[in-house]
Parts: C-alpha cells; sequence; structure tokens
C-alpha cells in the first residue's frame, strides 16, 4: 500500500481538509516572512573544496562548512569533521551530510530560515511552504493551549476534563499533521543515540548509505558538546515524508541491516520536523507526544502490509 491511498483518511473529514486548505491558499507568506525579517539570519560559511563537473548532483549545503560537499569523498569528509572530536561552536551546531540524489532548496534560502534555531531540519522541497504553516500550527496550539485552561479552571471532575482534554489533544495533533502535509512540511527523522565512544563508527556508516542514497534524504550528527561531552550524542536520519510508513520502513530495515538498529535491543524514534518547528519536544505544555512513531509501530505497520 502506498502513502498515497491513505491520505484521505489521515488529513480527516472534509470539513477539516476544507478550513486547513482555505488557510493554505489564503496566508500571506511574503508578509509573513517581512513580519519576522529578524529570523532570516545567515550562518557563517567559508570555503571548503568544491569540484566542477557535479551539476547532475544536489547539495543544499553546498559551501556550509559543516556539511559535506559533493567535491569530497565521504572519507575525506570524515576526516574533516570527525564527530567524537569535532567541537560545537554558534556556527557549527550539527554536522551534515545530503543524499545528492535528490532535489531541494538551498539551505541558504530565506525560508530555510524562517525559524529560529530550526535552520538545520530536513531540507525543505521545492514545494514547501513553512511560513504557511508556522501561522496555522501556531493558531492551532493556541486554540488548545485555551481548551486546556479553560478546562482545567471549570470545577468540573478530573476525569471528565482528562477525556476532553484528551480529544481536544487528539484533533488538534491531527490538524497539525495535516496542515504540515498540505504544506508540504513533510521530513522528519529517526533518532539514534549513540555514545561518545560510538558515535565515529556509527556515524561513518550512516553517513556512507545517506551519501549512497541508500537510506534517507539527509542525516546530521551532533558534535561535541563543551557541557557534557561524555552525553549520547544525537544522529538524525531524515526521511521525506514522515505519513509514507513504506519508506520509514525501507529506512529502518537498512538501519538494522547496517548494525545501527538491534533486532532485540530498544525500539528508536521518529519525529516530524513540524513538531520541531512548533517546539513540540519532551515535556511540552500541550502534553502532545513528541515523537510521531516508534520503531515497533512501523515494524508493526509492515507485517500488516505483508498479511494484506
Amino acid at each position: 500500500m502506498s502513502a498515497g491511498d491513505s491520505d484521505s483518511d489521515f488529513y480527516g473529514d472534509a470539513e477539516t481538509v476544507s478550513a486547513l486548505q482555505s488557510r493554505v491558499d489564503s496566508f500571506d507568506v511574503e508578509g509573513w516572512s517581512r513580519d519576522r525579517a529578524d529570523l532570516s539570519i545567515p550562518i557563517p560559511q567559508q570555503q571548503v573544496k568544491t569540484e566542477p563537473g557535479t551539476a547532475q548532483l544536489h547539495n543544499p549545503y553546498a559551501g556550509l562548512h559543516y556539511a559535506r560537499q559533493l567535491g569530497e569523498t565521504v572519507d575525506e569528509f570524515l576526516t574533516r569533521l570527525p564527530p567524537a572530536t569535532t567541537d560545537a561552536t554558534p556556527d557549527l551546531e550539527w554536522i551534515y551530510i545530503y543524499n545528492p540524489h535528490i532535489p531541494r532548496k538551498d539551505n541558504q534560502s530565506p525560508e530555510s530560515q524562517l525559524v529560529r534555531g530550526c535552520e538545520n531540519e530536513g531540507p525543505l522541497g521545492p514545494q514547501t511552504r513553512l511560513g504557511t504553516f508556522m501561522e496555522g500550527g501556531t493558531a492551532r496550539l493556541h486554540l488548545l493551549r485555551d481548551f486546556i485552561e479553560k478546562s482545567n479552571a471549570s470545577g468540573r471532575a478530573k476525569t471528565v476534563i482528562g477525556r476532553e482534554i484528551d480529544r481536544a489533544r487528539g484533533e488538534a495533533v491531527r490538524d497539525i499533521l495535516a496542515l504540515a502535509h498540505m504544506s508540504h512540511v513533510r521530513c522528519g527523522k529517526w533518532m539514534l543515540f549513540p555514545e561518545p565512544a560510538d558515535v565515529t563508527e556509527v556515524w561513518r556508516a550512516v553517513a556512507r548509505a545517506t551519501a549512497d542514497g541508500e537510506l534517507g534524504i539527509a542525516a546530521k550528527v551532533a558534535p561535541r558538546a563543551k557541557e557534557g561531552p561524555d552525553k549520547a550524542r544525537l544522529i538524525c536520519i531524515y526521511t521525506k515524508d514522515f505519513i509514507d510508513k513504506d519508506d520509514l520502513l525501507r529506512v529502518l530495515i537498512r538501519m538494522k541491516d547496517l548494525g545501527l538498529v538491534k533486532p532485540a535491543g530498544r525500539p528508536i524514534y521518529y519525529k516530524c520536523d513540524a513538531y520541531t518547528y512548533l517546539g513540540i519536544g519532551s515535556g511540552n505544555v500541550w502534553t502532545i507526544k513528541a515523537s510521531l512513531y516508534s520503531s515497533t509501530d512501523i515494524i508493526a505497520h509492515g507485517k500488516g502490509v505483508d498479511k494484506g
């Protein structure tokens, strides 16, 4: 079953789809960008090795020193930016590699810079309308927060309030994900947390597979932090569409083949970039679950498809 077959079910009822589509169509992205011009902060760059003759390949991070360039081999990139010993700085918060076989917007495009702190999420697709999503998604979270506060102050039984808040939260999540998909804010990431002693080996496998087009559209790894250098590092493996569970399963299986995920080990988790843009993280005020899926969920999806 392809992801497109389930789009109508995923989006929700016709009234919700119509309202969200109207918001998408009518939103003034240019005006939103002007009002928030202070968020368009360029990321410092430095000269890195480039190479002619790579027009058939793509790299949204061309010229950015914290990313692999088409003019360097993966081994050269890994030698230049080893995650175990590369220190985090204000202009090097992540080390990035891109799947060069997939076209995406330049990371320095104005839209890619709209949301402070999220400049290095999954590269935006050619149809992405991030400003549209941010306006609608933020408004929807405000509505949910207002409902939660008023419900808690109503004086009714806690069990009744809890059920109503759970229902409202579920509706808000469906609306946000529907708006994200219609606005083409579709990237998401599998998250790995290797220990510092293992991060170089794990990142090497991820980087090579990403460059060869075997995993997702991109990947990034956290460099060594000044505070907490002994903590587990985060590696994100990006996919193109958070509702395409078949693709998520494909990437998960390849990660298992590479030894990045243990069959009998603890599950790993997948988060959509839409949540990251809106600030829906662990312990958020709306008590929305920060991850969208676990590896257990996606494996169960694969078994269901096989049975079908």
